[in-house]
């Protein structure tokens, strides 16, 4: 198994991978599961054991908040098979780790992953299952999936009594801030108030003192020691304190029901995913949540502006695999094969590139797919569509493309539809372009590779793989002296009319004679 399983924040993400768990964990196989951030590991720890209390599984966390002495023994439980579940940050990719018999890799907020650290799982994917939990997937990521080398789930459906975050763009203002806070507080609630930057939280802790001076404020960052954070997070989840001043190390998973007020400063500072990610932070109860993104009085840059505009237009339940497609079409799939996670790919274009993609795929499946032929139609027969007709030249090149492409005779109806709808009566030059195309769509289904008009005949040449059926062929041959075999796998038959009529309609019986039962 490698599946995607994109559900939005507090959707239950986390409770499939528990019950992933205990399948694997009751299969008598061990399952890692690797997070981001070391506040997600504590609290993803417990979550664990509190779903696995009664039952006989042996779950430990991996680390920095562990000593080296307690890492240690972590390592060597999951080597002798005594550790049945772990959660662990990056410590879980070291090279020097060993697992006895790993059956499931659980990857939560895997957009917070980069390359090298993917390629680490992939050499762990030959034997193992792979569960990927994230709400707004990379662009390279969500593609995979798109072009079928991953499986993807989508959860859509909210918890029940969720209400949507109502969120709000506004300049940094000390009555707002003021008013956010204590409405929070007085309704029983907590605040995340995150400022990104480390070197100047220590005035926004005096600033925000000064500003509510009646609520109690906690910071921390991840440049704290293990010890002072992890205690420091208890503190905030018992409730205290008021205010949690923060970096965005609260930006993964964290599930606090009681915080229902965020405020970030610097907003514009922010990617779009980091953005919905930390909003996802709040509105995990009942009661309705509040999102105010902070931004200076000095103009903002046009993807700044974008950026704000796009997480204030999605508030909607559900919309991080929207914001992940949004994602996809604005910044490209990224590369495959390299460390681009986004980007697009300009080396063989974007349509070639999915095309031998899938193809790739297919032949991995075991599904060889039978060799293209892409018929060569050689009669003198006027086909175009006419500049009168169709004026613009880039919807010409676009209809050119559709047609040469059409798989069927259907497609085919339905594009001469479509132009009689748009462009109105269809000149001569354009039935005889769909005739052609007609013609075209038959010679590849019986893999003829062109058609010809030779001295007054018609020549057919079959391709390597045709479906020329060999009986059906010696029997014309016999019953009309005038059709011949010649080399290079080529039929020579005569044209008694001919007309663009004549030579499409002898054609067509042509191809019908030879085509198997």
């Amino acid at each position: 198994m490698d599946r995607l399983v994109c559900g939005d924040v507090g959707y239950g993400k986390t409770e499939v991978a528990a019950r992933a768990a205990h399948q694997v964990v009751m299969g008598g196989k061990q399952v890692a599961v690797l997070v981001p951030t070391t506040v997600l590991c504590q609290q993803h720890t417990e979550t664990f054991r509190r779903r696995f209390e009664g039952l006989a599984v042996t779950i430990e966390s991996l680390s920095r908040f562990q000593t080296p002495k307690q890492a240690r023994a972590v390592r060597e439980g999951l080597a002798s098979g005594k550790v049945d579940l772990v959660v662990g940050t990056h410590a879980l990719l070291q090279k020097d780790m060993a697992f006895k018999d790993l059956g499931l890799l659980v990857v939560d907020e895997e957009h917070r992953f980069g390359v090298a650290h993917k390629e680490r799982i992939k050499k762990l994917k030959e034997t193992v299952d792979v569960l990927t939990l994230t709400a707004t997937p990379i662009p390279r990521t969500l593609q995979m999936a798109f072009a079928g080398l991953r499986d993807l789930s989508v959860i859509q459906t909210p918890p029940p009594d969720r209400i949507a975050v109502r969120t709000q763009v506004c300049r940094f203002d000390e009555s707002l801030i003021r008013e956010a806070i204590l409405r929070e507080v007085r309704r029983g609630g907590q605040v995340y108030f995150v400022h990104n930057r480390v070197r100047t939280i220590g005035s926004i802790a005096e600033l925000l003192q000064r500003i509510v001076p009646e609520v109690r404020v906690q910071v921390a960052h991840g440049q704290m020691r293990e010890r002072e954070l992890e205690q420091k997070m208890i503190a905030f989840v018992r409730g205290d304190f008021d205010v949690l001043l923060c970096t965005t190390i609260i930006e993964s998973g964290l599930d606090l029901p009681r915080v229902n007020t965020l405020l970030v400063d610097r907003a514009d500072a922010l990617g779009l995913a980091q953005l919905y990610q930390l909003r996802g932070r709040v509105g995990r109860s009942r009661h309705r949540a509040y999102a105010y993104l902070l931004i200076p009085d000095h103009a903002l840059t046009d993807d700044a502006t974008r950026r704000l505009e796009a997480i204030q237009d999605l508030s909607a339940l559900g919309s991080g695999f929207r914001l992940a497609s949004m994602d996809l079409e604005i910044r490209g799939a990224g590369n495959l094969l390299g460390a681009e996670q986004h980007g697009n790919l300009a080396a063989v274009g974007f349509d070639t590139y999915l095309e031998l993609l899938e193809q790739a795929i297919e032949s991995l499946r075991g599904h060889e797919p039978a060799p293209a032929v892409d018929p060569e139609i050689r009669l003198p027969i006027p086909a175009r569509l006419p500049e009168e007709y169709v004026a613009d030249v880039r919807q010409r090149l676009v209809l050119y493309k559709r047609l040469a492409g059409a798989p069927d005779a259907e497609t085919v109806d339905r594009l001469r539809d479509e132009l009689l709808d748009r462009f109105g009566p269809l000149p001569p030059e354009a039935v005889n372009l769909l005739g052609v195309i007609r013609l075209k769509v038959a010679a590849r289904a019986l893999g003829i590779a062109s058609i010809a008009l030779e001295g007054g005949d018609l020549v057919l040449g079959a391709a390597a793989a045709s479906r020329v059926d060999p009986a059906r062929l010696v029997a014309l041959v016999r019953s009309r002296g005038e059709v011949q075999v010649l080399p290079d796998q080529r039929v020579k038959a005569p044209v008694p009319d001919r007309s663009v009529a004549g030579l499409l309609t002898r054609a067509h019986w042509l191809i019908e004679q030879l085509a198997p039962d």
